[in-house]
């Protein structure tokens, strides 16, 4: 009975071992080999780097933009704001006060558009909490605020953002979508460059 034991027990410990090396070591070593040889960017995060080569975001991560210079990315229910480490939603349902009062309060610290109506990624969060992207209409909610601030023509700022204007995956897939980070760079470039 022992040695029929051992004789059933050997080979799937063998089995077990054999393929915990190769699907826990082998196979995830060859796919982050692949991933850096063919797309080193997006393996290592898609960061953004400033013109002296320092890190100053990822292009997946959204951040806080503060002041009226700059375009301001959706708001977040990740800890205190982009916080990778708390991502998620805020699991507040439609009927929620706590929700009712949150978009109350970001409704009132908007400017006032007359004959505009606020785009609802101004006010919302995303399910992760960490989006870095808006929409192409919150970005031109935006523009007069952000040109104003910059003494920009706002035609010089709503090519920045038709520029900047990311398009559906094969024309259907996803949505029309700026990258605020992204935008702010070459918002920043642009002010350099008058």
């Amino acid at each position: 009975m022992l040695t029929d034991l051992k004789t059933s027990l050997r080979p799937a410990l063998v089995m077990t071992a054999l393929f915990a090396l190769l699907l826990g070591l082998a196979y995830p070593l060859a796919l982050t080999g692949i991933a850096q040889a063919l797309f080193p960017s997006q393996a290592n995060g898609s960061l953004v780097r400033d013109g002296q080569g320092r890190v100053i975001g990822s292009a997946l991560i959204g951040q806080v933009f503060q002041g009226e210079r700059y375009f301001h990315g959706r708001p977040s229910a990740a800890g205190k704001g982009y916080d990778a480490l708390a991502s998620s939603g805020s699991n507040l349902g439609p009927t929620s006060k706590a929700l009712s009062d949150r978009v109350r309060t970001d409704l009132a610290a908007l400017p006032s558009s007359p004959g505009s109506t606020v785009p609802a990624d101004l006010v919302t969060t995303s399910a992760s909490g960490l989006d870095p992207h808006i929409s192409p209409e919150a970005a031109l909610f935006q523009a007069q605020r952000v040109a104003t601030a910059r003494n920009l023509p706002i035609e010089r700022v709503r090519a920045l953002i038709a520029a900047q204007t990311e398009q559906p995956w094969l024309g259907f897939i996803g949505e029309a979508r700026v990258n605020v980070l992204a935008l702010n760079l070459a918002l920043d470039r642009a002010g350099q460059a008058r």
